[in-house]
């Protein structure tokens, strides 16, 4: 069980997700399973050599971590050129529109790189970090090994297995103090999605119009998805706040309107004033 800054009462995570298939004794197994794979893996050894090379490569620099809220609409990202930024999932159909693109790409959920594995083999980022289990249909990558530990936990070295706490958002947290950065900056994280059902059920896109996302093609009609926990995206947010603050680092939310209550607010503007 998880006690965070944010909700004083124990949390046992196991309440969140009654009908997760991996539980207990075939969780470990498949932890243990994987690690033997990744220890062999080619493709991981690579990764790994170039995740050593760029530890603490940014140490006291400041990261404008960008999620894919509505809210990304709102904001004129193109003042964010000369800075440090980090993207993840399908933020990359947004690259035109602000005229360059980010330093960094993170996606560790298997159904938006299976199925847009096309898309990722095409982007042009060196750093582009997603889920190891993908690693032959997306090779020019980089990788992460997912944890299947059942409680979220911090890691501070990524060459080992890293929990991704039920959202890409906390695998990027924990790559930006992997890489050094003092803050993080976090735009976008609108923490609230007009579908509503069982949190982590694969549902078909049956919707004309994406509206929990800042492109309305985001998730076009047809495409799977699978439907948001909140509830463990918290718990993870508060674990990495806490993490940073004892470090001597901060996570700011400057999302607009967002309704994440876990990290200290900002406003967006404060930090790049409209031209």
């Amino acid at each position: 069980m998880i006690k965070s800054k944010s909700n004083q009462n124990m949390i046992d995570v196991r309440r969140l997700h009654p009908y997760r298939v991996i539980q207990g004794v075939q969780r470990r197994l498949a932890e243990k399973r994987f690690a033997r794979l990744w220890e062999k893996s080619e493709a991981a050894n690579k990764s790994k050599a170039y995740l050593k090379s760029i530890q603490n490569k940014y140490a006291g620099q400041r990261l404008i971590l960008i999620a894919n809220g509505p809210s990304i609409g709102q904001m004129d990202l193109r003042v964010l050129k000369d800075e440090y930024t980090m993207c993840m999932n399908r933020f990359y159909i947004y690259f035109d529109k602000i005229g360059f693109i980010p330093n960094f790409l993170v996606c560790v959920e298997d159904l938006v790189l299976g199925q847009f594995a096309e898309d990722f083999n095409k982007l042009p980022i060196e750093a582009k970090f997603v889920n190891w289990r993908l690693h032959k249909q997306i090779p020019n990558s980089h990788f992460l090994k997912e944890s299947f530990a059942l409680n979220p936990f911090f890691q501070t070295d990524l060459t080992q297995a890293t929990h991704f706490g039920g959202t890409v958002t906390f695998a990027c947290l924990q790559l930006a103090y992997y890489l050094g950065f003092t803050e993080v900056i976090i735009i976008g994280m609108d923490h609230s999605f007009k579908e509503k059902g069982v949190a982590n059920k694969v549902e078909v896109r049956s919707y004309e119009k994406d509206e929990s996302h800042f492109d309305p093609n985001y998730f076009p009609k047809g495409m799977k998805w699978r439907l948001p926990d909140l509830d463990k995206s918290e718990i993870g947010y508060a674990i990495a706040r806490d993490f940073y603050e004892k470090n001597g680092r901060k996570i700011i939310d400057a999302t607009i309107g967002g309704k994440c209550q876990i990290f200290p607010k900002a406003d967006y503007y404060t930090y790049f004033p409209k031209a």
